[in-house]
């Protein structure tokens, strides 16, 4: 039995896009059944329109615009149906892959490519409201989650959850991936949310690799179980069906945010790419598994769920040209960004001038000076 066979697995939409639940996923029918159509829609659109600013990113920085680019490519149901599930007053705490979950939340995608190209430290403010109470990305593979940990803490000591009332009462989620789930400090933020029964939802993307490390190396058991031995109640859904990913985001985040503590959640799903723009997926993977994958895309999937019901082909157009137009605008504005000066690699080092750093600047300036057309 593969884990997309396992009868505790939460799917909705089989690969071809017909509604086939699962046992496990039942309970969360009714939470489907009152989605509009124009809900539905919205969920297709946001996939369309964050693959297609992908593609551009990844092509922005095979023209040397950008440092580095992680694309989402596979995981775009996990990711929309999670951050369509959060309410405004939520707090989203991202790895370096959620492109989606960001623009849903308010960021402007340019920030993210401002971030990888180097432009700025943070790549937004997560303090201010436009950017949806979104905190910045993180190379450092799970550290988000002691700071989500951290926050929801806060929350509880706080009283801003578990009131009752749920325009009021605040959640955290935070993402992390298959790899990162082996990280300390994952087991650590475990830990602490476990104890103090915070206000937090954990959502795990298993994308089936950790880089070149398949998911069976790392683990000879669900994931989502690591989640039920610090006493966290913990599923596993099909992460690339976005309504059973909407559907178990939703119950948890509702859960955790009416004072129920931690939920955690295991979305399997597919890294489709590859892991950043320096990696070679071909050398670790088969392309019999990538098409077995590949037949389970879950824009095909959502696209002939809606077509089922009607769709019609000028919706399917107008979502392909608003993708086309969001990636369009990020190459257009990205081809105005400046260069950033090097001498502003030194401006974020300390919260205080420091006597090595100036030194070492002074002596960045001396060799500029000394080359013909150097610039600052």
């Amino acid at each position: 039995m593969t884990p997309l066979d396992d009868p505790a697995l939460v799917r909705v939409l089989a690969a071809d896009g017909t509604l086939a639940p699962t046992p496990a996923a039942e309970r969360y029918l009714p939470l489907i059944d009152a989605l509009s159509d124009a809900d539905l829609e919205t969920f297709y659109r946001d996939m369309v329109s964050i693959r297609a600013f992908d593609v551009q990113a990844t092509n922005l920085q095979r023209q040397g615009q950008l440092a580095l680019w992680p694309p989402s490519f596979g995981q775009e149901a996990a990711q929309v149906g999670s951050a369509r599930a959060a309410r405004a007053q939520d707090h989203i705490f991202p790895s370096y892959r959620e492109h989606v979950v960001t623009r849903i939340r308010g960021v402007d995608p340019l920030d993210i490519i401002r971030l990888m190209r180097g432009l700025t430290h943070g790549g937004w403010d997560p303090t201010d409201p436009k950017n949806g109470n979104t905190h910045i990305y993180t190379l450092v593979l799970g550290a988000q989650t002691l700071h989500a940990t951290g926050l929801a803490m806060g929350l509880v000591f706080d009283g801003k959850s578990g009131s009752g009332d749920p325009e009021r009462d605040e959640a955290v989620i935070v993402y992390y991936g298959d790899g990162a789930s082996s990280q300390g400090d994952v087991h650590e933020a475990m830990v602490f949310a476990a104890s103090f029964q915070t206000p937090e939802v954990f959502f795990l993307q298993n994308n089936q690799w950790a880089i070149s490390v398949p998911v069976a190396t790392q683990s000879r058991s669900p994931l989502y179980k690591r989640g039920e031995g610090y006493g966290i109640p913990s599923l596993q859904v099909d992460g690339n069906d976005v309504l059973a990913s909407y559907a178990v985001s939703k119950v948890a985040l509702d859960e955790a945010r009416a004072g129920g503590g931690p939920r955690a959640i295991e979305a399997m799903t597919y890294r489709m790419g590859a892991h950043t723009t320096s990696d070679d997926p071909t050398k670790y993977r088969t392309s019999d598994e990538e098409k077995s994958w590949a037949g389970r895309d879950p824009i095909a999937r959502m696209r002939a769920f809606l077509e089922g019901r009607g769709a019609s082909q000028q919706f399917f157009d107008d979502a392909d040209a608003e993708g086309a137009a969001l990636a369009d605008d990020v190459r257009v504005r990205t081809n105005e960004l400046g260069s950033i000066p090097r001498a502003h690699m030194f401006e974020s080092v300390y919260s205080e001038a420091h006597a090595l750093i100036q030194e070492e600047q002074r002596w960045l300036d001396d060799y500029e000076a000394s080359m013909d057309g150097g610039a600052k």
